[in-house]
This record gives structure tokens, sequence and C-alpha cells, in this order.
């Protein structure tokens, strides 16, 4: 028998956490557990809900921060680079110019789960 690990994703939290999630998971209790704690899902279904959503966010903490030139809900993401998500910057030279796109691309599976996993 193997030995159990955590998914990867919970890394980063200490060990008690790490095997409180990895018991539920042994019952078959995780998905109602979250199920109970965050009952609603959001309303940011649309790429431009999702924009205004990240706008919005960008302005409260980052002010500073360049400009967006694309936020969207992208199907492949998850299968390509194995990501929930990612925030690529592109650099093209047009004439004597150096254009920078930055975007944000964020896994479809986030569109229906609670905010509070969106907004992570």
């Amino acid at each position: 028998m193997r030995p159990r690990t955590a998914p990867d994703y919970l890394a980063g939290y200490p060990l008690h956490l790490r095997e409180q999630v990895l018991a539920l998971i042994d019952q078959g209790r995780f998905a109602e557990v979250l199920r109970k704690r965050y009952p609603q899902a959001h309303s940011v279904r649309s790429d431009g809900a999702l924009y205004d959503y990240v706008q919005a966010l960008k302005a409260e903490h980052m002010r500073a921060a360049p400009p967006l030139s694309k936020v969207c809900f992208d199907s492949k993401l998850h299968v390509i680079r194995n990501a929930l998500g990612t925030h690529t910057a592109v650099s093209r030279v047009q004439g004597s110019r150096l254009q920078a796109k930055r975007e944000i691309r964020v896994s479809t599976l986030f569109r229906e789960v609670p905010l509070e996993f969106l907004r992570m």
C-alpha cells in the first residue's frame, strides 16, 4: 500500500490541516463539507464579468500595476499547462515601439465554484 500524500495544492498549508483534508477525502466527505461551508456559487459567469471582477480587485489592491489587456476563462488551461490560472506578459516590437500585453486566464472550473475559490 502506498503512503497517502496530500494533493499538491495543499503543500503550503500546515500539517494538521493537510491531515484533516486527507481524513475527509478518505471518508468520502470532503465534497459534502465544502458544499456545507460554501453553499452558494458566485455570479461571475462570462469573460466580461470576470474582467470587471479582476479590475475591481486590481483597483483595490494593486493600483500602480500596469493595465491588463485580457482576462478570460480558459477551458484548455488545466490540460495544457496543468494550472488553475496563468498571468502572462507578452512583449512585441511594433515599429520603434515595444508593445506589452498582460493576460490573466482562469480555468473554467472556477465558473461553478463559490466566490472564495475564485478570489483565491
